[in-house]
């Protein structure tokens, strides 16, 4: 089946888009026509996408620098919309999570690092793309990748990082009101994604036993490799989402009236399994 290429023309910013759902939006809006800027933390994954979006007739972009680093999260924005003449679209997606979240026995330094990405270079993004969707008079989408963690109180200081990010949205919704700029923040539940990856061992080995894996073979950095991470997908799916549903839900949300606010949406599996 051939894809529509209903954002042909459009310039798309995508913040991790090495992985998960960044990886799975960059490669989206791609085949759909979009000019798509790429970064992360890895060149590699990011050249892999940016080939198959060129394959696929779309163009590409890769830069590799801190998201932290908020001067070149601002050039970087701004020298999409130079080079393009516009910015159509910013997807703020780059966040991690880190265990345990428990506030009593957490790590101060990994909530910093993690409050850092999560809520400064996210907020720094929304800043950088309402200056270059201004500066060459774009009609234009921020969405924010929150979590469904932000629905409920007591999720640690993960989903107080992204409870940062709804109250972020609202705020800049609230101040866009008057351009033609739209915000919206899109909360995923359980889906294969770096975050998984990242999970107690113990928690993606019972995970892999239901998923039929007995033997799981981590990576040297302890994580889980990518191919038993699809097998995990393949074999729960009424459980664990695939990234690309979530990338189908930034293109209906940047495809509506631009007069239209779509405000969130909240994408989980057919069952939830940490709600």
């Amino acid at each position: 089946m051939t894809e529509t290429r209903v954002l042909t023309d459009r310039t798309v910013c995508v913040t991790g888009a090495s992985s998960g759902f960044g990886q799975a939006i960059a490669e989206h809006v791609g085949r759909l026509g979009a000019h798509v800027f790429l970064t992360g933390r890895t060149r590699e994954p990011m050249e892999a996408s940016a080939e198959a979006i060129r394959g696929a007739g779309g163009r590409a972009d890769v830069a590799v620098f801190d998201i932290t680093d908020t001067e070149a999260l601002q050039q970087w924005v701004a020298g999409a919309a130079e080079q393009t003449g516009r910015l159509d679209v910013m997807v703020n997606n780059a966040g991690f999570g880190v265990e345990p979240s428990s506030v009593i026995d957490g790590d101060p330094s990994a909530w910093r690092a993690m409050f850092d990405v999560n809520v400064i270079a996210l907020a720094a993004g929304c800043q950088a793309a309402v200056k270059a969707m201004r500066t060459t008079g774009s009609d234009g989408n921020i969405i924010n990748i929150s979590s469904t963690a932000a629905l409920k109180r007591e999720t640690g200081l993960y989903g107080a990082s992204k409870h940062a990010v709804d109250v972020i949205g609202s705020t800049l919704r609230s101040e866009l009101e008057n351009d033609p700029i739209r915000v919206t923040t899109i909360k995923p539940g359980v889906f294969s994604t770096n975050f998984i990856r990242n999970m107690d061992r113990a928690a993606v080995t019972g995970m892999l036993a239901a998923a039929g894996v007995s033997e799981p073979a981590f990576d040297d950095d302890g994580r889980l490799p990518q191919h038993q991470l699809d097998a995990v997908v393949e074999a729960m799916k009424p459980i664990v989402g695939a990234p690309a549903n979530v990338a189908r839900a930034v293109e209906y949300v940047v495809n509506q009236p631009i007069e239209l606010n779509i405000e969130e949406l909240v994408i989980r599996p057919q069952k939830s399994m940490f709600g």
